[in-house]
C-alpha cells in the first residue's frame, strides 16, 4: 500500500469542522446558560424526530455519493434529491406516529419537524457533494456557516426574550443556510454532459436499496427511540441533561467520519500504511482521548460551578456517554474500509445487529419492571454500545 499523509481536502474539512465544533460548543453553552433543561429537552425531542425523518429519507445517500465517485456529480445530485423527497413523503405517517408516542401537541410540532428535516436533508447532501468539488471555500463554508447561523440566532432570540421557540427556529435557520449550498451545485451541473461510461471501480457502494434503507431505518429508529424513551421514562429535564452532553461529546466521532472517512472515499484514496504519520488506529486513539478530555472539562465545569445549578444533573451521564462516544470514534476511523474492500453489505448487517442489541437494552425498562435509575440505564446502554463498537472496529481493522 502506498504511503498516505493527511489529504489536503481532509485538512480543510478538519479545520472547518473544528471551527464548526467550536460554534456548536458555543451553541451548547448558550443552551446551558440561557435556556432551561425543559426547553432543551423539548427541542432535542423535536430535532431528533426531524433527524429520524431526514435520515431515513436519505437512506445513506450522502455516503453513497462519496463511495460512487465514478458517477457524475449532476446525475448523483438529482438522483439523490428526487429519491430522498419521495421516501420522505412516504415516511410522513411514521413521523406522525413518533409525535403521537412522544405525547407532544401535533401542531405546530409537525411544522417545525418538517422544516428541520427538509433543510437538514439539503445540508447533508451539500456536505457530501462539496467534497467532490475543487473549491476549498465551499468545503469549509458549508460546514461553518450553518452552526454559526444557528448559534447567532439563538443568542439574539434569548437576548430579546422572544416568546417564539427560539432553539427550533435557530436550528431551522442554520439548516436553511446549509441547504442553500445545493443551489449553485444544481445550477452548474444542469447542463452537464453525460460522462463516458467507465468500468465500475473496486470502491463502490453495491448494497441494494432495501439493505441501505434497512440500515438507515434501524439507525434512525434507535437514535429517535433514545430521545422518545428517555422523555417518556424520565421526563424532559433528564432528556435535556442527556441530550446536551451527547451533543457535545458526539461531535468528535462525527468529525472523524466527516474529515477522515468521507474524504478518503471522496478522493478514492488508499488506506494508509502502518508507517504513515496518520493511520486509522492512531486517529482512533487520538479521537478517543479527545472525548475523554472533553468529558474532563465538563466535570471541571461542574465542580467549579461554571454552569447553572439546573444543569448539575449532567454529571451522572459523563462516564457513560464518554465511553460510548469514545468507542464510536474507533468505529468511525475505520468506517471507510468496508466500502474500499467490497464488504459494504457485511458492514450494514453488522451495524443492524449491533443496533438491535442496543435497542433491547434501551427498551428493557418498558418491557420489564426494572429498578434502574436514568444514570444506571444509560450506563448499561453505553457498556453494550461500547462492546459492540469495539467488536465492529476489530473486524474493520482486519479488512485489506
Amino acid at each position: 500500500m502506498k504511503r498516505l499523509n493527511l489529504p489536503h481536502a481532509s485538512a480543510i474539512v478538519a479545520l472547518a469542522s473544528l471551527m464548526a465544533f467550536g460554534t456548536q460548543v458555543v451553541f451548547a453553552l448558550l443552551m446551558l446558560h440561557l435556556f432551561s433543561p425543559t426547553e432543551v429537552g423539548e427541542f432535542s425531542l423535536l430535532s431528533q424526530i426531524g433527524f429520524f425523518w431526514m435520515t431515513l429519507a436519505l437512506a445513506q445517500a450522502p455516503l453513497r455519493l462519496l463511495a460512487n465517485a465514478h458517477i457524475s456529480l449532476g446525475a448523483s445530485l438529482r438522483e439523490a434529491v428526487h429519491t430522498s423527497l419521495q421516501r420522505g413523503l412516504c415516511l410522513l405517517p411514521l413521523t406522525l406516529l413518533a409525535l403521537w408516542f412522544s405525547d407532544v401537541p401535533l401542531w405546530p410540532a409537525i411544522l417545525w419537524i418538517t422544516l428541520l428535516a427538509l433543510f437538514q436533508m439539503g445540508w447533508m447532501l451539500a456536505q457530501s457533494l462539496t467534497l467532490r468539488t475543487t473549491n476549498p471555500w465551499h468545503k469549509a463554508l458549508v460546514r461553518v456557516l450553518p452552526p454559526l447561523t444557528a448559534a447567532s440566532a439563538a443568542w439574539v432570540g434569548a437576548t430579546l426574550q422572544s416568546t417564539a421557540p427560539t432553539l427550533v427556529l435557530s436550528a431551522i435557520g442554520g439548516y436553511l443556510v446549509g441547504a442553500g449550498f445545493l443551489v449553485p451545485l444544481w445550477v452548474t451541473t444542469s447542463d452537464e454532459t453525460p460522462p463516458t461510461p467507465i468500468p465500475e471501480p473496486a470502491q463502490a457502494d453495491k448494497r441494494s436499496t432495501g439493505l441501505r434503507l434497512m440500515h438507515t431505518l434501524t439507525d434512525a429508529l434507535l437514535a429517535t427511540a433514545l430521545m422518545v424513551v428517555w422523555q417518556r421514562l424520565y421526563g424532559a429535564q433528564e432528556t435535556g441533561w442527556m441530550s446536551a452532553l451527547l451533543r457535545v461529546l458526539g461531535f468528535v466521532p462525527a468529525l472523524v467520519h466527516m474529515a477522515w472517512a468521507q474524504v478518503l472515499l471522496a478522493e478514492r484514496a488508499a488506506t494508509p500504511s502502518r508507517s504513515s504519520p496518520l493511520t486509522p488506529g492512531r486517529l482512533a486513539l487520538g479521537a478517543f482521548c479527545a472525548v475523554a478530555l472533553l468529558a474532563f472539562f465538563c466535570a471541571m465545569a461542574l465542580q467549579q460551578h461554571w454552569l447553572d445549578a439546573r444543569w448539575r444533573g449532567i454529571g451522572s451521564y459523563l462516564v457513560a456517554l464518554a465511553l460510548w462516544q469514545g468507542c464510536a470514534c474507533l468505529s468511525a476511523a475505520f468506517s471507510h474500509r468496508p466500502f474500499q474492500t467490497g464488504r459494504a453489505a457485511h458492514y450494514s448487517w453488522a451495524c443492524i445487529t449491533l443496533t438491535a442489541t442496543q435497542a433491547s437494552v434501551l427498551l428493557a425498562p418498558l418491557a420489564w419492571d426494572t429498578s434502574w435509575s436514568a444514570s444506571h440505564h444509560m450506563l448499561a446502554y453505553a457498556l453494550t454500545s461500547a462492546v459492540g463498537l469495539i467488536g465492529l472496529t476489530s473486524w474493520m481493522a482486519r479488512l485489506r
